[in-house]
């Protein structure tokens, strides 16, 4: 059986979803397929977890070569869209398939989770929601502080629709984020700043809501608004905890973004990987040439596409 998983964007709610906060989760058309019918060459940790979970009694073979970007030297890297997540989404479609299991979007989403989680000790899910159910997710974590982003931390996950008119243009760097060690960072200084981590939170939890609630007639412009306001607090969150969260290649186009009425920002942790704008209306060409001379190139990619699905 051959299946297909997408990769993800985050549009809102990058950290402030680790504490209760609503994210927006887009699946992207970059599909990992998986192939039951061919040897794994590899395993991923988080389909070893699979396999240790008894989700799985053998790796299927894949390649998520759709999900990497060339480099101007030679070579691909990842473009940080859930690569992880959809490997593991897409083994488990296509062995569950084989199994003559039906292909629950629900069921798949649980089983994976758990696994990734496992994997990696924690995380918010939002990267294995999109692959497994795709379109624009909506997600929020329980509250429960001994269980948030946690193996047994329950995420909501239920569609959601972007206010009318929304553009999305996707940008790709040539650096490689280390979401693990931006994390780090950011706990070290929310220890040791309680107070200024909490105040520059909450502001960004402000722009989190805000985000969700931008549907109505004037909802794009809301929605840049709600972004706008995440993008100044996590980039000072970057600046008090040592990390760029905001590069400066994001910052360096923030003056021609917000000329042409959008906003510029980070997909997820920061770092570098992907960077999107958000607009009324598509970008400039003088804009384009502008992200491009700080070292951002556009990447076509296709927005709220179909989550897992059987390659027939």
């Amino acid at each position: 059986m051959i299946a297909k998983a997408p990769g993800k964007l985050v549009l809102s709610g990058a950290y402030v979803v680790l504490e209760g906060a609503p994210a927006l989760v887009a699946a992207v058309d970059r599909y990992v397929v998986a192939d039951t019918r061919k040897p794994a060459d590899r395993i991923t940790e988080e389909v070893q977890a699979a396999l240790d979970l008894g989700m799985l009694t053998r790796a299927p073979w894949f390649d998520a070569g759709a999900l990497r970007t060339a480099l101007p030297e030679g070579g691909s890297r990842k473009l940080g869209v859930g690569s992880s997540a959809a490997i593991l989404v897409a083994s488990l479609a296509a062995a569950w398939a084989e199994e003559g299991r039906a292909l629950d979007g629900e069921a798949l989403l649980d089983a994976a989770l758990h696994a990734h989680r496992v994997a990696q000790g924690g995380g918010s899910g939002l990267d294995v929601a999109a692959s497994a159910l795709g379109g624009v997710l909506r997600c929020t974590l329980e509250m429960t502080k001994a269980a948030r982003s946690g193996p047994g931390a329950r995420l909501e996950a239920v569609p959601h629709a972007l206010p009318a008119g929304t553009v999305i243009t996707v940008l790709s760097s040539t650096s490689e984020a280390r979401t693990s060690a931006m994390l780090a960072q950011v706990r070290a200084f929310a220890a040791e700043d309680p107070e200024g981590y909490r105040a520059l939170m909450d502001e960004a939890t402000h722009g989190a809501v805000a985000a969700v609630a931008a549907v109505d007639a004037a909802g794009v412009e809301a929605l840049i608004a709600a972004l706008a306001q995440q993008v100044k607090a996590l980039g000072a969150l970057g600046d008090r905890a040592g990390t760029p969260i905001v590069t400066p290649a994001v910052r360096a186009l923030q003056p021609a973004t917000e000329a042409e009425g959008g906003v510029v920002l980070p997909s997820g942790a920061g770092g570098g990987d992907v960077t999107i704008l958000v607009g009324s209306a598509a970008p400039s060409a003088a804009l384009l040439e502008r992200a491009r001379a700080v070292g951002l190139t556009p990447e076509p990619m296709v927005i709220g596409v179909v989550g897992a699905h059987l390659d027939v």
